[in-house]
Protein backbone atom coordinates (compact mmCIF):
# COMPACT_ATOMS: atom_id res chain seq x y z
CA UNK A 1 0.00 0.00 0.00
CA UNK A 2 1.29 3.26 -0.99
CA UNK A 3 1.62 6.23 1.36
CA UNK A 4 -0.99 8.24 -0.40
CA UNK A 5 -3.31 5.50 0.29
CA UNK A 6 -2.23 4.90 3.70
CA UNK A 7 -2.92 8.39 4.73
CA UNK A 8 -5.93 9.04 2.60
CA UNK A 9 -7.47 6.11 4.51
CA UNK A 10 -6.28 7.67 8.03
CA UNK A 11 -7.93 10.85 6.66
CA UNK A 12 -11.30 9.05 5.55
CA UNK A 13 -11.63 6.73 9.25
CA UNK A 14 -14.51 8.62 11.72
CA UNK A 15 -13.44 10.33 14.34
CA UNK A 16 -16.06 11.99 15.17
CA UNK A 17 -15.53 15.50 13.97
CA UNK A 18 -17.04 17.85 11.59
CA UNK A 19 -14.77 15.98 8.76
CA UNK A 20 -16.38 12.71 9.68
CA UNK A 21 -19.70 13.90 9.42
CA UNK A 22 -19.66 15.18 6.42
CA UNK A 23 -17.74 12.79 4.77
CA UNK A 24 -20.98 10.50 5.99
CA UNK A 25 -23.16 13.26 4.23
CA UNK A 26 -21.34 13.03 1.46
CA UNK A 27 -21.04 9.08 0.57
CA UNK A 28 -24.53 9.26 1.36
CA UNK A 29 -25.54 12.05 -1.24
CA UNK A 30 -23.21 10.02 -4.05
CA UNK A 31 -24.54 6.49 -3.10
CA UNK A 32 -28.36 8.29 -3.52
CA UNK A 33 -27.17 10.22 -7.09
CA UNK A 34 -26.15 6.70 -8.22
CA UNK A 35 -29.47 4.67 -7.52
CA UNK A 36 -31.87 7.85 -8.07
CA UNK A 37 -30.25 8.06 -11.88
CA UNK A 38 -29.81 4.23 -12.68
CA UNK A 39 -33.58 3.44 -11.38
CA UNK A 40 -35.49 6.05 -13.26
CA UNK A 41 -32.96 4.99 -16.25
CA UNK A 42 -33.98 1.88 -15.56
CA UNK A 43 -38.24 2.62 -15.25
CA UNK A 44 -37.81 4.47 -18.44
CA UNK A 45 -36.04 1.79 -20.31
CA UNK A 46 -38.50 -0.25 -19.35
CA UNK A 47 -41.51 1.92 -20.68
CA UNK A 48 -39.61 2.21 -24.29
CA UNK A 49 -39.32 -1.66 -24.13
CA UNK A 50 -43.09 -2.06 -23.44
CA UNK A 51 -43.92 0.57 -25.72
CA UNK A 52 -42.01 -0.90 -28.56
CA UNK A 53 -43.04 -4.94 -27.58
CA UNK A 54 -46.85 -3.73 -27.50
CA UNK A 55 -46.16 -1.93 -31.32
CA UNK A 56 -44.07 -5.20 -32.50
CA UNK A 57 -47.03 -7.45 -31.43
CA UNK A 58 -49.70 -5.76 -32.58
CA UNK A 59 -48.86 -3.52 -35.57
CA UNK A 60 -46.68 -4.97 -38.90
CA UNK A 61 -43.29 -4.33 -38.95
CA UNK A 62 -43.08 -3.76 -42.41
CA UNK A 63 -45.92 -2.15 -44.41
CA UNK A 64 -46.19 -1.73 -48.58
CA UNK A 65 -48.14 0.69 -49.90
CA UNK A 66 -48.75 2.35 -53.28
CA UNK A 67 -46.55 5.19 -54.22
CA UNK A 68 -48.69 8.44 -52.72
CA UNK A 69 -50.22 11.15 -55.15
CA UNK A 70 -50.34 14.46 -54.43
CA UNK A 71 -54.37 14.65 -53.32
CA UNK A 72 -55.28 11.42 -54.54
CA UNK A 73 -55.14 7.68 -52.40
CA UNK A 74 -53.94 4.82 -54.71
CA UNK A 75 -54.79 1.37 -54.19
CA UNK A 76 -51.99 -1.57 -53.95
CA UNK A 77 -52.68 -3.53 -56.96
CA UNK A 78 -51.89 -7.48 -57.38
CA UNK A 79 -51.48 -7.84 -53.81
CA UNK A 80 -52.13 -11.69 -54.22
CA UNK A 81 -48.98 -11.58 -56.30
CA UNK A 82 -47.00 -9.62 -54.02
CA UNK A 83 -47.84 -11.59 -51.18
CA UNK A 84 -46.43 -14.65 -52.63
CA UNK A 85 -43.06 -12.48 -53.28
CA UNK A 86 -42.74 -11.65 -50.22
CA UNK A 87 -43.88 -14.73 -48.33
CA UNK A 88 -40.53 -16.23 -50.02
CA UNK A 89 -38.03 -14.08 -47.44
CA UNK A 90 -37.42 -16.61 -44.89
CA UNK A 91 -37.53 -13.69 -41.63
CA UNK A 92 -41.42 -13.20 -42.73
CA UNK A 93 -43.63 -15.37 -40.74
CA UNK A 94 -46.91 -13.39 -41.93
CA UNK A 95 -48.31 -11.63 -45.13
CA UNK A 96 -51.62 -9.86 -44.71
CA UNK A 97 -53.41 -7.63 -47.68
CA UNK A 98 -55.18 -5.20 -45.87
CA UNK A 99 -58.00 -2.13 -46.10
CA UNK A 100 -58.36 0.04 -43.18
CA UNK A 101 -61.13 2.60 -42.59
CA UNK A 102 -62.52 4.81 -40.26
CA UNK A 103 -65.91 3.95 -39.44
CA UNK A 104 -69.05 5.09 -37.54
CA UNK A 105 -70.14 1.63 -34.72
CA UNK A 106 -73.27 2.23 -32.87
CA UNK A 107 -74.80 -0.22 -30.18
CA UNK A 108 -77.31 -0.25 -27.39
CA UNK A 109 -75.74 -1.15 -24.48
CA UNK A 110 -77.79 -3.39 -21.77
CA UNK A 111 -79.25 -0.46 -20.40
CA UNK A 112 -80.95 0.83 -23.36
CA UNK A 113 -78.59 3.70 -24.55
CA UNK A 114 -77.43 4.66 -27.46
CA UNK A 115 -73.58 4.21 -28.01
CA UNK A 116 -71.30 5.57 -30.31
CA UNK A 117 -67.56 5.45 -31.34
CA UNK A 118 -65.68 5.77 -34.44
CA UNK A 119 -62.64 3.07 -34.34
CA UNK A 120 -60.13 2.19 -37.30
CA UNK A 121 -61.73 -0.78 -39.14
CA UNK A 122 -58.93 -3.05 -40.93
CA UNK A 123 -60.26 -5.60 -43.31
CA UNK A 124 -57.81 -8.58 -43.18
CA UNK A 125 -56.88 -11.03 -45.83
CA UNK A 126 -54.14 -13.47 -46.15
CA UNK A 127 -52.78 -15.17 -43.41
CA UNK A 128 -55.12 -15.47 -40.02
CA UNK A 129 -55.63 -12.77 -37.09
CA UNK A 130 -53.97 -14.66 -34.77
CA UNK A 131 -50.58 -14.51 -37.01
CA UNK A 132 -51.18 -10.60 -37.75
CA UNK A 133 -51.71 -9.97 -34.17
CA UNK A 134 -50.09 -11.58 -31.41
CA UNK A 135 -52.49 -10.73 -28.88
CA UNK A 136 -52.88 -14.26 -27.04
CA UNK A 137 -56.41 -16.19 -26.72
CA UNK A 138 -59.61 -14.18 -27.22
CA UNK A 139 -61.00 -12.33 -23.91
CA UNK A 140 -64.36 -13.76 -25.40
CA UNK A 141 -65.66 -15.21 -28.87
CA UNK A 142 -63.37 -16.66 -31.14
CA UNK A 143 -60.77 -15.51 -33.93
CA UNK A 144 -62.23 -16.39 -37.05
CA UNK A 145 -62.95 -13.88 -39.32
CA UNK A 146 -66.48 -15.10 -40.69
CA UNK A 147 -67.99 -12.79 -43.31
CA UNK A 148 -70.23 -9.89 -41.66
CA UNK A 149 -68.12 -10.48 -38.09
CA UNK A 150 -66.41 -8.17 -36.28
CA UNK A 151 -63.48 -8.38 -33.89
CA UNK A 152 -63.40 -5.78 -31.27
CA UNK A 153 -60.74 -4.24 -29.18
CA UNK A 154 -61.62 -4.79 -25.11
CA UNK A 155 -61.90 -0.91 -24.17
CA UNK A 156 -64.56 -0.52 -27.67
CA UNK A 157 -66.44 -2.80 -26.52
CA UNK A 158 -66.54 -2.13 -23.17
CA UNK A 159 -66.83 1.49 -24.41
CA UNK A 160 -70.00 0.40 -26.87
CA UNK A 161 -71.09 -2.00 -24.00
CA UNK A 162 -71.39 -5.01 -26.20
CA UNK A 163 -70.69 -8.67 -25.64
CA UNK A 164 -69.96 -11.46 -28.17
CA UNK A 165 -73.26 -12.18 -30.12
CA UNK A 166 -74.31 -8.15 -29.89
CA UNK A 167 -75.31 -6.80 -32.90
CA UNK A 168 -73.38 -3.37 -33.90
CA UNK A 169 -74.28 -1.05 -36.49
CA UNK A 170 -71.41 -0.24 -38.93
CA UNK A 171 -71.71 2.67 -41.36
CA UNK A 172 -68.98 3.65 -43.66
CA UNK A 173 -67.36 7.17 -44.55
CA UNK A 174 -69.20 8.33 -47.68
CA UNK A 175 -67.49 8.65 -51.50
CA UNK A 176 -67.95 11.62 -53.48
CA UNK A 177 -70.05 10.02 -55.41
CA UNK A 178 -72.22 7.58 -53.03
CA UNK A 179 -73.43 7.68 -49.49
CA UNK A 180 -74.00 4.28 -47.51
CA UNK A 181 -76.56 2.89 -45.69
CA UNK A 182 -75.55 1.17 -42.08
CA UNK A 183 -75.06 -2.38 -42.13
CA UNK A 184 -75.70 -4.73 -38.99
CA UNK A 185 -72.93 -6.81 -38.35
CA UNK A 186 -72.17 -9.22 -35.14
CA UNK A 187 -69.51 -9.27 -32.66
CA UNK A 188 -67.63 -12.43 -33.30
CA UNK A 189 -64.67 -12.21 -30.54
CA UNK A 190 -63.18 -9.68 -28.72
CA UNK A 191 -59.17 -8.81 -27.92
CA UNK A 192 -57.14 -7.77 -25.62
CA UNK A 193 -53.32 -6.09 -26.84
CA UNK A 194 -52.62 -4.97 -23.53
CA UNK A 195 -52.58 -1.80 -24.55
CA UNK A 196 -55.11 1.10 -24.35
CA UNK A 197 -54.98 2.68 -27.52
CA UNK A 198 -55.19 -0.70 -29.46
CA UNK A 199 -57.90 -1.84 -27.54
CA UNK A 200 -59.83 1.54 -28.04
CA UNK A 201 -59.25 2.11 -31.72
CA UNK A 202 -59.30 -0.67 -33.40
CA UNK A 203 -61.72 -3.06 -34.93
CA UNK A 204 -60.91 -6.39 -37.15
CA UNK A 205 -63.32 -8.09 -40.02
CA UNK A 206 -62.19 -10.38 -42.75
CA UNK A 207 -61.04 -8.36 -46.48
CA UNK A 208 -64.12 -8.88 -48.44
CA UNK A 209 -66.57 -7.90 -46.02
CA UNK A 210 -64.68 -4.27 -45.51
CA UNK A 211 -64.59 -4.04 -49.50
CA UNK A 212 -68.37 -4.82 -49.80
CA UNK A 213 -68.80 -2.19 -47.29
CA UNK A 214 -66.96 0.44 -48.70
CA UNK A 215 -68.70 -0.31 -52.37
CA UNK A 216 -65.80 -1.85 -53.65
CA UNK A 217 -64.55 -4.51 -56.59
CA UNK A 218 -61.63 -7.16 -55.95
CA UNK A 219 -59.87 -5.71 -58.81
CA UNK A 220 -59.69 -2.51 -56.64
CA UNK A 221 -56.42 -3.53 -54.72
CA UNK A 222 -56.09 -2.56 -51.25
CA UNK A 223 -54.67 -0.04 -49.15
CA UNK A 224 -51.38 -2.00 -48.15
CA UNK A 225 -49.86 -5.96 -47.59
CA UNK A 226 -48.94 -5.97 -44.05
CA UNK A 227 -45.33 -8.28 -43.02
CA UNK A 228 -44.74 -9.15 -39.95
CA UNK A 229 -40.92 -10.69 -39.50
CA UNK A 230 -39.12 -13.02 -36.78
CA UNK A 231 -39.38 -11.05 -33.57
CA UNK A 232 -35.67 -11.20 -33.04
CA UNK A 233 -35.18 -10.03 -37.11
CA UNK A 234 -37.38 -6.65 -36.03
CA UNK A 235 -35.45 -5.92 -32.68
CA UNK A 236 -32.09 -6.32 -34.67
CA UNK A 237 -31.04 -2.93 -36.82
CA UNK A 238 -28.80 -4.73 -38.54
CA UNK A 239 -30.98 -8.13 -39.48
CA UNK A 240 -33.95 -6.08 -40.15
CA UNK A 241 -32.02 -3.16 -42.18
CA UNK A 242 -30.94 -6.23 -44.38
CA UNK A 243 -34.60 -7.65 -44.24
CA UNK A 244 -36.21 -4.32 -45.84
CA UNK A 245 -32.72 -4.44 -48.46
CA UNK A 246 -33.73 -7.67 -49.59
CA UNK A 247 -37.45 -7.03 -49.45
CA UNK A 248 -36.66 -3.99 -51.64
CA UNK A 249 -34.35 -5.75 -54.37
CA UNK A 250 -36.91 -8.55 -54.78
CA UNK A 251 -39.80 -6.13 -55.47
CA UNK A 252 -37.84 -4.40 -58.25
CA UNK A 253 -36.35 -7.69 -59.24
CA UNK A 254 -39.56 -9.41 -59.40
CA UNK A 255 -40.85 -8.46 -63.01
CA UNK A 256 -44.07 -7.47 -61.87
CA UNK A 257 -45.92 -4.52 -61.80
CA UNK A 258 -44.59 -2.50 -58.57
CA UNK A 259 -42.85 0.20 -60.13
CA UNK A 260 -44.46 2.52 -57.97
CA UNK A 261 -44.65 1.17 -54.51
CA UNK A 262 -43.03 2.37 -50.83
CA UNK A 263 -41.57 0.36 -47.98
CA UNK A 264 -42.31 1.68 -44.62
CA UNK A 265 -41.11 0.45 -41.36
CA UNK A 266 -42.07 0.29 -38.24
CA UNK A 267 -39.20 2.85 -36.92
CA UNK A 268 -40.34 4.57 -39.31
CA UNK A 269 -44.65 4.71 -38.60
CA UNK A 270 -43.65 5.25 -34.94
CA UNK A 271 -40.49 7.34 -34.77
CA UNK A 272 -42.39 10.25 -32.65
CA UNK A 273 -43.15 7.96 -29.50
CA UNK A 274 -39.96 6.18 -29.45
CA UNK A 275 -38.22 10.15 -29.73
CA UNK A 276 -40.13 11.34 -27.38
CA UNK A 277 -39.29 8.25 -24.94
CA UNK A 278 -35.55 8.93 -26.02
CA UNK A 279 -35.60 12.68 -25.17
CA UNK A 280 -37.58 12.15 -21.79
CA UNK A 281 -35.45 9.62 -20.95
CA UNK A 282 -32.14 11.30 -21.59
CA UNK A 283 -33.25 15.03 -20.14
CA UNK A 284 -34.61 13.02 -16.61
CA UNK A 285 -30.92 11.78 -16.60
CA UNK A 286 -29.37 14.69 -16.77
CA UNK A 287 -31.77 16.75 -14.63
CA UNK A 288 -31.24 14.11 -11.94
CA UNK A 289 -27.54 14.04 -12.63
CA UNK A 290 -27.23 17.39 -10.44
CA UNK A 291 -28.24 15.72 -7.60
CA UNK A 292 -24.70 13.84 -7.95
CA UNK A 293 -22.93 17.20 -8.28
CA UNK A 294 -24.38 18.11 -5.02
CA UNK A 295 -23.07 15.16 -3.53
CA UNK A 296 -19.94 16.23 -5.29
CA UNK A 297 -19.77 19.70 -4.60
CA UNK A 298 -20.11 18.16 -0.25
CA UNK A 299 -17.00 15.49 -2.05
CA UNK A 300 -14.90 18.98 -1.99
CA UNK A 301 -16.49 20.46 1.10
CA UNK A 302 -14.82 17.72 3.13
CA UNK A 303 -11.45 17.95 1.39
CA UNK A 304 -11.36 21.62 2.02
CA UNK A 305 -12.41 20.79 5.63
CA UNK A 306 -9.43 18.44 5.53
CA UNK A 307 -7.11 20.58 4.06
CA UNK A 308 -7.35 22.83 6.94
CA UNK A 309 -7.64 20.61 9.89
CA UNK A 310 -4.50 18.62 8.24
CA UNK A 311 -2.62 21.81 7.78
CA UNK A 312 0.42 21.42 10.38
CA UNK A 313 0.69 17.40 8.85
CA UNK A 314 0.86 18.55 5.79
CA UNK A 315 3.38 21.04 6.59
CA UNK A 316 5.37 18.69 7.69
CA UNK A 317 4.86 16.10 5.11
CA UNK A 318 6.37 18.81 2.70
CA UNK A 319 9.25 19.62 5.29
CA UNK A 320 10.18 16.01 5.20
CA UNK A 321 10.45 16.39 0.99
CA UNK A 322 7.20 14.97 -0.54
CA UNK A 323 6.49 16.31 -3.72
CA UNK A 324 2.97 18.24 -4.61
CA UNK A 325 1.98 15.89 -6.53
CA UNK A 326 2.14 13.23 -3.73
CA UNK A 327 0.57 15.80 -1.18
CA UNK A 328 -2.34 15.89 -3.94
CA UNK A 329 -2.10 12.01 -4.42
CA UNK A 330 -3.16 12.15 -0.96
CA UNK A 331 -6.07 13.87 -1.17
CA UNK A 332 -7.00 13.28 -4.94
CA UNK A 333 -7.40 9.45 -3.54
CA UNK A 334 -9.20 10.71 -0.43
CA UNK A 335 -12.37 12.02 -2.66
CA UNK A 336 -12.29 8.55 -5.08
CA UNK A 337 -12.85 6.48 -1.79
CA UNK A 338 -15.82 8.39 -0.92
CA UNK A 339 -16.78 7.90 -4.80
CA UNK A 340 -16.33 4.31 -4.56
CA UNK A 341 -18.16 3.78 -1.48
CA UNK A 342 -20.62 5.60 -2.63
CA UNK A 343 -21.10 4.23 -5.62
CA UNK A 344 -20.87 0.41 -4.54
CA UNK A 345 -23.75 1.49 -1.92
CA UNK A 346 -25.71 3.19 -4.78
CA UNK A 347 -25.39 0.09 -6.95
CA UNK A 348 -27.05 -1.99 -4.39
CA UNK A 349 -29.34 0.19 -3.48
CA UNK A 350 -30.62 0.91 -7.08
CA UNK A 351 -30.92 -3.02 -7.69
CA UNK A 352 -32.80 -3.61 -4.04
CA UNK A 353 -35.50 -0.90 -5.15
CA UNK A 354 -35.79 -2.03 -8.20
CA UNK A 355 -36.16 -5.68 -7.24
CA UNK A 356 -38.78 -4.89 -4.91
CA UNK A 357 -40.40 -1.84 -6.64
CA UNK A 358 -43.72 -2.96 -6.98
CA UNK A 359 -43.83 -3.95 -3.49
CA UNK A 360 -42.84 -0.69 -2.79
CA UNK A 361 -45.52 1.35 -5.18
CA UNK A 362 -48.16 -1.15 -3.70
CA UNK A 363 -47.12 -0.04 -0.05
CA UNK A 364 -47.23 3.82 -1.23
CA UNK A 365 -50.54 2.78 -2.37
CA UNK A 366 -51.77 1.67 0.75
CA UNK A 367 -50.39 4.92 2.32
CA UNK A 368 -52.91 7.04 -0.33
CA UNK A 369 -49.78 7.85 -2.27
CA UNK A 370 -50.71 6.51 -6.68
CA UNK A 371 -47.82 7.12 -7.70
CA UNK A 372 -48.40 4.65 -10.97
CA UNK A 373 -52.23 4.77 -11.38
CA UNK A 374 -53.41 1.52 -13.49
CA UNK A 375 -56.08 3.84 -15.28
CA UNK A 376 -53.53 6.18 -16.63
CA UNK A 377 -50.84 4.17 -17.54
CA UNK A 378 -53.14 0.89 -18.50
CA UNK A 379 -50.01 -1.86 -16.99
CA UNK A 380 -50.07 -3.77 -14.10
CA UNK A 381 -47.12 -3.24 -12.97
CA UNK A 382 -44.05 -0.38 -13.16
CA UNK A 383 -41.58 -1.93 -16.01
CA UNK A 384 -38.01 -1.57 -15.71
CA UNK A 385 -34.91 -2.90 -17.10
CA UNK A 386 -31.62 -2.20 -16.56
CA UNK A 387 -29.22 -1.31 -19.41
CA UNK A 388 -25.10 -2.14 -18.70
CA UNK A 389 -24.03 0.91 -20.95
CA UNK A 390 -26.56 3.08 -18.79
CA UNK A 391 -24.69 1.55 -15.55
CA UNK A 392 -21.47 2.32 -16.43
CA UNK A 393 -22.12 5.81 -18.00
CA UNK A 394 -22.83 7.16 -14.61
CA UNK A 395 -20.21 4.95 -12.74
CA UNK A 396 -18.28 6.70 -15.08
CA UNK A 397 -19.42 10.35 -14.69
CA UNK A 398 -19.54 9.92 -11.22
CA UNK A 399 -15.78 8.85 -10.79
CA UNK A 400 -14.93 12.24 -13.47
CA UNK A 401 -16.56 14.99 -11.91
CA UNK A 402 -15.21 13.19 -8.28
CA UNK A 403 -12.17 13.43 -9.64
CA UNK A 404 -12.77 17.24 -10.49
CA UNK A 405 -13.80 17.83 -7.37
CA UNK A 406 -11.09 16.45 -5.61
CA UNK A 407 -8.49 18.35 -7.72
CA UNK A 408 -9.26 21.89 -5.99
CA UNK A 409 -8.67 21.04 -2.38
CA UNK A 410 -5.83 18.83 -3.68
CA UNK A 411 -4.12 21.99 -5.40
CA UNK A 412 -4.80 23.51 -2.47
CA UNK A 413 -3.17 21.47 -0.22
CA UNK A 414 -0.17 20.86 -2.49
CA UNK A 415 0.44 24.96 -2.67
CA UNK A 416 0.92 25.70 1.19
CA UNK A 417 4.10 26.44 2.69
CA UNK A 418 5.28 24.27 4.67
CA UNK A 419 6.94 26.65 6.97
CA UNK A 420 3.43 28.62 7.52
CA UNK A 421 1.67 25.04 7.41
CA UNK A 422 3.99 23.93 10.30
CA UNK A 423 3.31 26.97 12.80
CA UNK A 424 -0.23 26.63 12.27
Amino acid sequence: MGLSTFLALKYIKPKRSVASVITCVSILGVMLGVAVVIIVRSVMTGFGDCWRDKILSFKPHVTIQAEERPGLAVPLTDEDALAEIVRGIPEVTCVNPEVMTRVMLSARSPRGEERVQAPILLGLGGDDFTKAYDVGEPLAGTFDLEPGGLLLGSELARSLGVRVGSSVSICAPPSPNEVFLPRKWKVTGIFRSGHHDFDFEFAVADLQSVRDLLGREDTDGVDAVCVKTDRSCATNERRFAAFVRDLDARLNGSGAAYPHYRIRTWQEADRQIFDAIAVETNMTAILLSLISLVALFCVMNTLLVLTVQKTPEIGLLKALGFGKFRIMSVFLVHGLIQCTVGVALGLLASWAVLSNLQRIVSFLATLGMEVFPAEIYKLDEIPHHIVASDVVTTVVVIYLFGLLASLVPALIAASKDPVKALNE
